[in-house]
């Protein structure tokens, strides 16, 4: 019975007991949503005042700073320095800086246009490889008297020599940058390279004939120039050669770039039109293989270009030379002409001892030049030679 009496108390503390522990935990829930919302709030309101502040500060600093300098006005185009088509058509020094890297690379540009956007009036590039001067230059003078603007000249001769021309003289720095030569060496194409890529900063310069120091012209200038502009074709000696002094000189090392069958053997002494001009300063696959194998008793010089121009352009080249040369005598150097043997029957002689083909047609100018002639020549050669060649016409 006192068990029984007692329980109403007992549910009534166990009903307090809950109601208690439900609001202390409804507290907590309330204690931090208010906590969260105040914080949520805060963190809002503290980013607001970060902004200002840096836009506060930013704008100070803007105020205290001295003003920006305006910039400079557009310059005057007057005082610009102009540089047209006509200061970019004008060759550069032939005296330059460039090596022959940067020299062959230049030269080696060409338009993709053929048509010239400007009066252009087709010059030959008469090209010299010298020892020293140009031991017929007087000759040479009336040669090209009268006929300024129709023709160019380059000379490449031994750096060592230092002599001076002349300030009247066509030659007068006409000397281009250079180096040692040494005969049947590689370093005469390397030569010959280097004139054709001067030659090919003018633009107006449209053939090319390599000479010598010892080479006379045997027609007057618009005889030979009227013959090289109107060529369809170039003028490099090809020939297969067998024996040991043609085909004998090949190297197998050569192959696969140059095969047997492909060797050729012909005079160095070459004329060319620009576009084989620009062809073979930009050989990079030939040249170097007869660079490494060609040397000593190969003679680089006469198989070099036989060879590259009728693999590659044979169909545009006439395979004969334009300089005529004596190899009668035999023996590794031509004929040597002296002062005696100059004649007027002689220089005839020379001017038509062959017929040939030219654009198509026969004729008897298959020859331009000829070498080899002494120093001691020049004077009967400037006595007849006016004469027999009709200069100044």
């Amino acid at each position: 019975m006192k068990g029984e009496n007692n329980n109403p108390l007992t549910s009534f503390s166990k009903l307090f007991n809950a109601q208690l522990h439900f609001f202390n935990v409804l507290s907590y829930f309330l204690l931090f949503g208010c906590g969260l919302s105040l914080g949520v709030i805060l963190s809002f309101h503290l980013k607001n005042f970060s902004l200002d502040l840096r836009i506060t500060q930013l704008s100070l600093t803007t105020r205290s700073a001295s003003p920006l300098t305006p910039p400079p006005p557009p310059q005057s185009l007057s005082h610009v320095g102009h540089f047209g088509l006509t200061e970019f058509l004008k060759p550069p020094n032939v005296m330059h800086d460039m090596d022959d890297k940067e020299l062959l690379w230049r030269a080696s540009m060409a338009p993709r246009i053929p048509q010239y956007p400007f009066d252009r009036v087709p010059k030959v590039a008469f090209l010299f490889l010298t020892k020293g001067p140009v031991l017929l230059a007087p000759l040479w003078e009336k040669f090209f008297k009268g006929h300024e603007g129709m023709y160019s000249i380059y000379v490449h001769s031994n750096p060592s020599f230092n002599l001076s021309e002349p300030n009247d003289s066509v030659f007068y720095g006409r000397r281009i940058p250079s180096k040692k030569v040494e005969w049947g060496n590689a370093n005469m194409i390397e030569a010959e390279r280097r004139l054709l890529a001067n030659a090919l900063l003018d633009f107006s310069n449209q053939r090319f004939v390599l000479l010598s120091e010892s080479c006379i012209p045997l027609f007057n200038f618009s005889t030979v120039y009227s013959y090289l502009i109107n060529s369809s074709r170039s003028f490099v000696e090809s020939y297969d050669l067998d024996g040991p002094v043609g085909r004998g000189r090949y190297s197998q090392r050569m192959s696969p770039q140059v095969k047997l069958d492909q060797w050729r053997k012909g005079a160095q002494w070459f004329e060319m039109d620009r576009d084989l001009a620009i062809e073979v300063v930009s050989d990079q696959i030939y040249f170097p293989v007869f660079q490494k194998y060609c040397k000593g008793a190969c003679y680089a010089d006469e198989h070099y270009l036989p060879t590259f121009v009728t693999m590659k352009f044979g169909e545009k080249n006439s395979n004969r030379t334009l300089t005529w040369v004596d190899w009668s005598k035999g023996g590794p150097h031509p004929t040597k002409f002296l002062s005696t043997e100059m004649t007027i029957e002689f220089l005839e002689r020379l001017r038509s001892r062959s017929q040939c083909q030219y654009n198509g047609n026969t004729t008897n100018i298959c020859h331009l030049f000829a070498r080899k002639f002494s120093p001691d020549a020049l004077y009967r050669l400037l006595k007849f030679a006016p004469m027999v060649m009709q200069f100044h016409e």
